[in-house]
C-alpha cells in the first residue's frame, strides 16, 4: 500500500465522509418499500452522524467537550451496525455490499473506540 494509500486510511474524518457517500450511494438503490424506506431513513442518520460528530469535535471548547463528541460518534457507530445488519438479513440488498460497509464500519467503530479510550485516560 503506497504511502498517500495508508494515510487516507487513518484520516479518520475523511473515512468518515467517504463511509456516508457509500451509504448514501446504496440506499439509493434499494427497493421502494416502507420496510426498506425506515431502515434507510435510521441508517443514512446514524452513518452520516459518525462523521458530523467528529467535525463537531474538532470545534469543542474543552477536553470534556472533545471526548463527549467522540462518545456520540462511536455510539452513532453502532447504531449503523445494527440498521447495515438489518438490511443484509432482511433481504433488501445484496449481502455482499452490506458486508463490506460492516467491515469499514466496524474498522472505524474500533478507531474512535481506541480514541475513547485514550481521551478517558490522564492527561499526557
Amino acid at each position: 500500500m503506497n504511502e498517500e494509500k495508508i494515510e487516507e486510511r487513518m484520516d479518520l474524518r475523511k473515512r468518515c465522509f467517504k463511509f456516508s457517500l457509500e451509504i448514501i450511494k446504496i440506499t439509493d438503490h434499494l427497493p421502494q418499500k416502507r420496510s426498506a424506506w425506515v431502515i434507510t431513513d435510521q441508517l443514512i442518520r446514524s452513518a452520516c452522524s459518525i462523521g458530523a460528530n467528529l467535525v463537531e469535535a474538532k470545534g469543542s471548547s474543552s477536553r470534556k467537550e472533545f471526548k463527549k463528541f467522540f462518545e456520540i460518534s462511536l455510539k452513532s457507530a453502532n447504531e449503523t451496525t445494527y440498521w447495515l445488519c438489518l438490511l443484509r438479513d432482511s433481504g433488501l440488498s445484496k449481502k455482499e455490499e452490506i458486508n463490506s460497509l460492516l467491515r469499514e464500519v466496524d474498522e472505524i467503530t474500533k478507531m474512535i473506540g481506541s480514541a475513547v479510550i485514550k481521551l478517558k485516560g490522564p492527561r499526557i
